[in-house]
């Protein structure tokens, strides 16, 4: 493989039923950091049917080109379709790095076409940097466990296939600015490539609260000891106005629904009050918040490893502390 044939970032772009998901923007952002600083272009990889209508919002944000591929059978996620005409895309254009969202349809498309690329690929991504001297990409992530950091690094094939989950990386700025060119990517799809029929699509109707958009959130850990201690909590979101979240081992305990965990196995959030209540704080936890404006950290364990990135600390039982702190924040209203 000559390595000096694959050039430029390129971003996989998550889109359904003609809206860009909101991580693929995130990629974008990160995407222009690390072709700048391999002084490369970005590209935009967008598939889709009847899509290219926000073909030129991808160059507002970020891109420098952008690859089309429209097809009434990509129109909506298949494997197959999906799979051979991004694997055709990669190998034409040879990009030196693959950026992807590790979502339902990330995950399910990013290891398929790295095989078939004879590449290799690194989920889950918290952090990616540009090494000075090789100019390699540094993929990390947490692993053993979420006991360790791993850097890892694909030195002798290419692209460096990384996926990335939502809410980790930043939205990088809209300018209107912006000048890409879009080019357009002949799918060459048939019948045959169709292994499975979509019967029905049933959309929840049902609006979730995001834990990501949350500006405060109270978040539960192993330490409450029960279920019924998160009504304290949900008591003192109100007083916040914010929301309730969890760690995984409260998930785990079915105390609160997954789609409120916090952490590498859950969501990563930024909010500008993080108020972890009973939670240890192993790196899988913090990796999902450690970015929050301001931590509160609240447990009996004086030496419990959250205390460390919290810039405010109180030991103590949290099924005491949190009555107290409701009381305390009504008598003030």
């Amino acid at each position: 493989m000559n390595m000096m044939d694959y050039t430029g970032v390129s971003v996989f772009i998550e889109q359904r039923d003609g809206e860009v998901q909101k991580v693929s923007l995130e990629l974008l952002g990160e995407g222009r950091r690390l072709a700048d600083k391999l002084n490369t272009k970005l590209i935009a990889i967008l598939l889709g049917h009847n899509v290219a209508n926000i073909a030129q919002e991808l160059v507002y944000y970020g891109a420098d080109e952008v690859i089309l591929a429209e097809d009434a059978m990509l129109d909506k996620y298949v494997t197959e379709p999906y799979t051979k005409v991004f694997t055709s895309i990669i190998t034409e254009i040879k990009p030196e790095i693959v950026l992807m969202g590790a979502t339902a349809i990330g995950r399910d498309l990013a290891p398929r076409v790295s095989a078939r690329v004879y590449t290799g690929l690194t989920a889950d991504c918290t952090t990616l940097e540009i090494d000075e001297e090789t100019k390699n990409l540094l993929m990390t992530r947490p692993a053993f466990g979420g006991n360790i950091m791993a850097t890892i690094i694909c030195p002798e094939h290419r692209p460096q296939m990384s996926t990335v989950r939502p809410g980790v990386m930043l939205v990088g700025e809209r300018d209107t600015e912006r000048k890409g060119s879009i080019i357009k990517h002949q799918a060459q799809l048939d019948a045959s490539d169709m292994n499975v029929e979509i019967l029905e699509v049933v959309k929840e109707t049902k609006k979730k609260v995001k834990i990501e958009d949350a500006n405060v959130l109270i978040s539960g850990g192993r330490g409450l000891g029960k279920k019924e201690s998160f009504e304290g909590l949900e008591l003192l979101a109100k007083e916040l106005s914010g929301l309730v979240a969890g760690s995984r081992a409260a998930v785990d305990a079915g105390w609160i629904d997954r789609d409120f965990q916090v952490g590498q196995t859950g969501k990563t959030v930024r909010p500008g009050l993080y108020i972890a209540c009973g939670i240890s704080g192993a790196i899988q936890h913090v990796a999902g918040m450690e970015e929050s404006e301001f931590i509160v950290a609240i447990n009996k364990n004086a030496t419990a490893p959250i205390f460390e990135f919290a810039d405010l600390g109180i030991v103590g039982d949290v099924n005491k502390v949190i009555p107290a702190l409701i009381e305390e924040l009504k008598s003030k209203k």
